[in-house]
């Protein structure tokens, strides 16, 4: 890419696309193309047609996505397989006929098998059923690797697709209903601190920002005691208790979503598709990338590293009633790393930036 190439970057306000344009910005290009999503609903064939053929992006990093953690992806199956596919037919279509020089399409490592041999490495895909709560979402991921795929292998596009593992970074979603779990254990354990200081300033101001289930920092003590309640804030006589879904036991792993906006730009500046398989194979598969750190940390160590950055000196209580999910969730990062880039930012130090940037600036 050149400093002056038009780049559209689809889904530049949320956690991944803020970052990438971030990173771009600090990298000198200048040139972007972005619309919210009440310019552009990317589900829209004929609008996302319509924008391709004016603006004529030379690059497409296509972040947008719909997102959630295991309780949306749950809930709303149909809104996740449907939305997502449609997003990704309709942009990668438009960039096959527009000529787009290379597209970069985000996925995740929920498209692995739910027993997939840890660590999780690219050729582990389709080998195994899913993890079921999310399904759904992880159908339209796949699907959106074999589209690039198979565009790459029809029409000689350049098309590139990158599985991070789970992010966290400024503009996360804080949203307790849909957030994924660390954002959650930031915000509900900010909340648990400020109940147990009896700062009410602090909960209202938050509420203000981001309200649950429609009760705001305006509502009555109660209404709000009764929200923070069923979202596992609960005032005891002795004390905060902070409900955690599952056991505690699962393993995941984490990356600071600058590192990963860091991986997407080193990609797009430095490796072609051709670069993502062996030239000698007669079957072309699997072309994907993982973008992670290939370090993890149980739900438990998480919610206790949260808790002392944070400050909480509630009780934590993991609801085993509630599900789990996969056990273990750990990439394989060694086709990245073969390429030529590693990440810098370790969780710890990570999760400070992010609860600094919570506390200090309006929640999403």
């Amino acid at each position: 890419m050149e400093k002056h190439s038009k780049i559209y970057i689809a889904g530049h306000r949320g956690l991944v696309g803020s970052a990438i344009l971030k990173n771009l910005k600090a990298k000198g290009y200048q040139n972007f193309v972005t619309r919210t999503r009440k310019e552009l609903d990317l589900k829209d064939a004929k609008a996302v047609a319509s924008f391709f053929e004016n603006e004529k992006p030379e690059y497409v990093i296509l972040a947008a996505a719909k997102v959630g953690g295991i309780v949306a992806n749950n809930r709303y199956r149909a809104d996740f397989i449907y939305e997502n596919l449609m997003i990704q037919n309709n942009v990668i279509h438009q960039s096959y006929l527009n000529k787009v020089k290379k597209l970069l399409f985000l996925g995740s490592t929920c498209i692995y098998p739910k027993h997939c041999p840890q660590p999780m490495k690219e050729e582990s895909l389709l080998t195994d059923v899913l993890e079921y709560t999310n399904e759904p979402y992880a159908i339209a991921k796949i699907a959106g690797i074999k589209m690039c795929e198979s565009y790459n292998l029809q029409y000689g596009t350049n098309f590139i697709s990158v599985m991070p593992t789970n992010l966290y970074g400024p503009n996360d979603n804080f949203d307790l209903e849909k957030s994924h779990v660390l954002p959650a254990l930031i915000r509900k354990m900010h909340l648990g601190k400020a109940l147990e200081e009896n700062d009410w300033d602090t909960i209202q101001k938050d509420l203000n920002h981001l309200p649950i289930e429609g009760i705001d920092g305006n509502a009555e003590k109660n209404e709000i005691y009764a929200v923070l309640d069923k979202y596992g804030i609960q005032k005891r006589e002795d004390g905060i208790y902070l409900e955690i879904w599952g056991t505690g036991k699962p393993m995941r792993e984490f990356l600071w979503s600058e590192d990963m906006a860091n991986a997407c730009i080193f990609l797009m500046e430095n490796r072609q598709f051709s670069d993502c398989y062996d030239a000698d194979s007669k079957e072309i598969r699997n072309t994907h990338i993982n973008i992670g750190t290939g370090t993890d940390i149980s739900i438990k160590a998480l919610a206790e590293v949260i808790k002392s950055i944070v400050g909480f000196k509630g009780s934590l209580f993991f609801n085993s009633d509630k599900p789990d999910g996969t056990m273990k969730k750990l990439t394989d990062p060694s086709k990245l790393h073969g390429l030529g880039w590693k990440h810098s930012v370790e969780l710890e130090e990570g999760i400070t930036k992010v609860y600094n940037w919570y506390s200090e600036n309006k929640p999403t």
